[in-house]
């Protein structure tokens, strides 16, 4: 296989931060070839739809692909109830005129931003402050699922990190520092104390091997 190309449907913009982790996890999994790597962007349609069963079929319409990652943050309702809604439209779409290919189910308890809060020296640099010394406290990477709200620490760190105060701290853009985070990050192993992260590497080994794209 000379090329894999994958495409990740998200919730929303925010969540193009897990691309570098889906990435990593197949380099991981020994696929060599390269890698090119599609978010989903249905902005731009007249119609943006809503309902996940017309965003995957545009999604595979736009963005045809060997692997295909449908992300569902778990926020408040349990995994499996997520995987179920994921499925069932999946289901729906092999009887459109679409191909469907091997897809995969990336479902973070609470939040994606979780999985980005373990290293401080990636966020130290994405914060544009990579010498600062403010003290940063990061969570215990054991209780990153448990936390209520891991976009609001992550955003709140980051703008810690930043050292900025006043009106050059309301310009900074804490979305964009969030992508570049998750570009900076160059080894996800640490998140594999997190249950959803050990479901989401398992299943994409499974899908490797099942496929034979490992070297």
């Amino acid at each position: 296989m000379k090329e894999l190309c994958y495409t990740l449907l998200s919730d929303g913009s925010s969540d193009k931060a897990l691309m570098p982790i889906l990435t990593w996890l197949l380099r991981a999994h020994q696929v060599e070839c390269a890698i090119q790597s599609n978010w989903a962007d249905l902005r731009r349609l007249p119609k943006p739809p809503k309902k996940l069963l017309p965003r995957i079929i545009n999604s595979l319409e736009l963005y045809p692909c060997d692997l295909l990652f449908i992300h569902r943050d778990a926020e408040r309702e349990p995994r499996e109830k997520r995987i179920t809604e994921i499925l069932e439209a999946l289901e729906e779409a092999v009887k459109k005129p679409v191909v469907v290919p091997p897809h995969i189910c990336v479902i973070p308890v609470r939040m994606q931003e979780a999985w980005l809060l373990f290293d401080e020296a990636a966020l130290r640099k994405a914060a544009g402050n990579p010498s600062g010394r403010q003290a940063l406290q990061l969570p215990d990477i054991c209780r990153l699922e448990q936390l209520p709200d891991p976009k609001d620490i992550l955003y709140g760190l980051l703008c810690e990190a930043s050292g900025l105060t006043g009106r050059r701290l309301k310009q900074f853009s804490v979305n964009e520092r969030v992508h570049r985070l998750a570009e900076l990050i160059d080894d996800f192993s640490p998140l594999r104390a997190l249950s959803a992260f050990q479901l989401l590497e398992t299943e994409i080994q499974q899908v490797i091997e099942t496929q034979d794209w490992c070297s």
